[in-house]
């Protein structure tokens, strides 16, 4: 697909690197170099994707992941110096997509880029508010999941909160601590191991194979995903081992 790309990057000779890589995938990219224009820029044009440095002159990385995040749901892909665990974390938390650590390969930020750009692409919107992920069918309003084979999935609460606020921003990686703050008031006194609980339960009721999950992804040492499941041109030999 053709996106509109917004990269924020204050090295000028990267940013050029970049809007290169981009334009020749066929993409349109604008270019700004502190964050305060990033934040301008994307409320002006809405891009379809964002390249965000964390470094960023006037208006750090984290802050305008932060505040655009309230307002859209465009996806961001941070960039950073940065290998500390505690950064990529807090980038994550603050609503970051995926990330990539300087010094990283043009080509390897093409293929996150394409891979961000077809979880987009490939959710299927709807006027009357359902999510669909793939095959997975959220109801918020009737508090209702269907499979891939549109069976009704009767889920508890905290299930249905936790997959609900993942199908709603689908490929978005989700610390347990972000679904923990979802889930609070359904369980008593939940904890890391009660969403991990929530997500094993929610695998044996929608995934193909619960050991080998293709939609609910754990990223490990971060948390998980939903996503619409594998394409047929996307290697099967991730799948291999249990998750």
């Amino acid at each position: 697909m053709s996106a509109q790309i917004l990269v924020a990057e204050d090295d000028i000779r990267q940013a050029q690197v970049l809007r290169m890589y981009l334009e020749s995938e066929g993409h349109s990219a604008v270019v700004v170099h502190d964050g305060r224009a990033a934040i301008d820029a994307a409320r002006r044009l809405r891009p379809d994707l964002l390249v965000l440095d964390v470094m960023l002159p006037k208006v750090d990385g984290l802050d305008v992941c932060r505040i655009l995040r309230g307002e859209s749901a465009v996806p961001v892909l941070m960039l950073t110096a940065r290998s500390d665990e505690n950064d990529l974390l807090l980038g994550l938390d603050l609503g970051a997509d995926d990330y990539m650590t300087k010094p990283y390969s043009p080509r390897e930020l093409m293929a996150r880029i394409r891979t961000l750009l077809r979880r987009v692409e490939r959710v299927e919107p709807a006027d009357d508010g359902v999510l669909r992920v793939g095959p997975i069918t959220v109801d918020p309003l009737r508090h209702e999941v269907l499979d891939a084979s549109g069976r009704q999935v009767t889920c508890t609460r905290g299930e249905f909160t936790v997959l609900a606020t993942m199908a709603a921003e689908p490929g978005r990686v989700f610390t347990r601590r972000q679904l923990l703050e979802r889930t609070r008031g359904w369980d008593t006194a939940p904890t890391d191991r009660t969403i991990d609980m929530y997500v094993m339960n929610l695998r044996k009721k929608l995934e193909p194979d619960p050991r080998r999950p293709v939609h609910l992804v754990t990223v490990h040492g971060v948390g998980y995903k939903l996503t619409p499941g594998p394409t047929p041109v996307e290697d099967r030999s991730e799948r291999r081992g249990p998750h």
